[in-house]
């Protein structure tokens, strides 16, 4: 059995030699870590835990977990147009399995080392499987890109490919290996670091595709007190999840699945060309699927004419 000290000693404290722009002072190993803020930046925080069962089916490999954990928390540095700098671990696990342990630690390393994000503290306790982790990142000030800022006539765009991911966990849940690509999409999220940082000074708003893109969308449009048009048909969506379950339903995937990481941003009409200029830094693609409009409420359209969609309702954790 190991000891709480040894446990972080082993799998944990090698990945506080894992930085980037700027080290911790002090990290882990004392009560608290130490961090110094470069002149002219904003510390930007965010925090989100996965709870077995709950954010994750049990089948999931501890590697792809330790990458899954932290790669969803990085998503949110991302939508403020962040830099990742450093992060934090509680984990809670039903006993100290060394080989679950290696795996997700190595997990965890290779995400850390690829975004140069510093381990900096957290604590272990014993109990149901439960990863909390905190990120912390760096903007110039005053830059951050928040979701309270779109204007009416703002072009609405989205990176990537929408509703793999929840067919990926379908996939996973219910045993089907036929769709790999789908399942990594749900397994293996890539936060979109390097794009959110690309669109500084270009995107007026931005979030993250966390809960699909009805819900977040609808998050956006209330930040700011606008509405919007939404190009159903301008959804980009994959050929293997119309093949897996169709188009009507890729579609409700795109809208309501969530766990998509990807980025939803608006853009000015002045700002058009200078998005153009930087599509080699926003290398999964992006596009344009709607317009912020007056009013309050997203209007669904299809070939230019107003629908009806009657959708899905997405995951809620207390409904």
């Amino acid at each position: 059995m190991l000891s709480e000290e040894q446990l972080i000693a082993d799998y944990f404290k090698p990945l506080d030699n894992i930085h980037g722009i700027t080290p911790a002072s002090l990290a882990i190993g004392d009560d608290a870590a130490l961090l110094d803020i470069p002149v002219g930046k904003q510390l930007v925080i965010s925090t989100d835990n996965l709870v077995a069962g709950v954010h994750f089916p049990e089948n999931i490999t501890a590697f792809d977990l330790g990458k899954r954990s932290l790669a969803i928390n990085l998503s949110d540095l991302a939508a403020m147009g962040a830099q990742a700098a450093w992060f934090t671990l509680n984990l809670t696990m039903p006993d100290s399995n060394t080989q679950w342990l290696a795996d997700f630690s190595k997990g965890l390393a290779a995400l850390a080392k690829e975004f140069k994000c510093q381990l900096i503290g957290g604590n272990t306790s014993r109990g149901p499987l439960n990863i909390a982790i905190s990120v912390y990142g760096l903007v110039p000030h005053g830059q951050a890109i928040r979701r309270d800022n779109a204007q009416i006539g703002d072009a609405i765009y989205v990176t990537g490919k929408l509703g793999n991911a929840a067919a990926g966990l379908q996939c996973l849940q219910q045993g089907i290996d036929t769709y790999p690509g789908l399942i990594q999409q749900f397994v293996n999220p890539v936060p979109r670091i390097n794009c959110g940082l690309a669109l500084s000074k270009v995107a007026s708003s931005m979030l993250d595709i966390s809960d699909g893109l009805d819900t977040d969308l609808t998050r956006l449009i209330n930040a700011s007190n606008v509405g919007a048009q939404l190009y159903l048909d301008k959804l980009p969506l994959d050929d293997a999840l119309i093949d897996y379950c169709g188009l009507e339903q890729a579609l409700q995937a795109a809208l309501t699945g969530g766990d998509d990481y990807e980025l939803c941003f608006t853009v000015p009409v002045h700002n058009i060309e200078i998005l153009a200029s930087k599509a080699a830094q926003i290398d999964v693609g992006y596009t344009c699927i709607g317009k912020i409009t007056s009013g309050d409420t997203i209007d669904y359209m299809h070939n230019n004419i107003k629908i009806d969609m009657h959708l899905n309702k997405s995951f809620q954790h207390f409904n």
